[in-house]
């Protein structure tokens, strides 16, 4: 049980601060965009790999109630709580927290679409890819279920909410969902590795 509320938590906070960024050059002139959420999210595939343990319809039943929470959550900040944290942040001087704020408010419906889309369609590509490869080792089927989810949700999500953005011209956008890519791949093998999965999961 204490996976899916970390599941849960980790999800929340990832979306939360989606439209935070930190930029990496790679050579001179290039780069990529790392959103401080991706860090978190890349968390959140190997995470949502141990409630195996409990069985697949309780991994559903998780990804299903993130999902509305983050959409919950997501609405009222654009719409009840978000207008008072952005002066807040203006008020407290902190612009970068600002800015991501704004971006994300002003995005509105196109981020909570994103979102809820992100995380049921690569969450369930993830779960089912787990699942089928449940004979392997758990580095082995890590690795096969991430490979295919966190491009499905970097790019989905990213396309959906951000496309045609005056934040986020076409290079940007690029450099973004390969940052996303990237970082969620290393941070949940790394993740995977430094805490093994060590009960059988449930054949359901």
């Amino acid at each position: 049980m204490l996976s899916a509320v970390l599941y849960t938590l980790a999800v929340l906070l990832a979306n939360l601060t989606a439209t935070l960024f930190l930029a990496f050059a790679i050579a001179p002139g290039t780069g990529i965009l790392v959103s401080v959420g991706t860090l978190v999210f890349g968390v959140t595939f190997t995470q949502r790999d141990r409630m195996h343990r409990l069985g697949r319809p309780f991994v559903y039943k998780v990804i299903f109630l993130s999902a509305v929470l983050n959409l919950a959550m997501l609405t009222s900040l654009r719409y009840l709580w978000g207008e008072s944290l952005l002066a807040w942040l203006d008020a407290a001087g902190w612009t970068w927290p600002a800015g991501a704020t704004a971006m994300l408010m002003e995005n509105g419906w196109r981020v909570f679409l994103a979102s809820f889309l992100a995380i049921v369609i690569a969450e369930s590509a993830d779960t089912e890819i787990f699942h089928h490869y449940r004979d392997r080792s758990w580095i082995g089927r890590v690795t096969r279920s991430n490979a295919v989810s966190i491009p499905v949700d970097s790019i989905l999500f990213n396309l959906v909410a951000f496309a045609g953005s005056v934040y986020f011209p076409p290079l940007v956008l690029a450099k973004v969902i390969l940052g996303e890519i990237l970082a969620k791949f290393v941070v949940g093998i790394l993740y995977a590795a430094i805490y093994p999965q060590k009960k059988r999961i449930r054949e359901s």
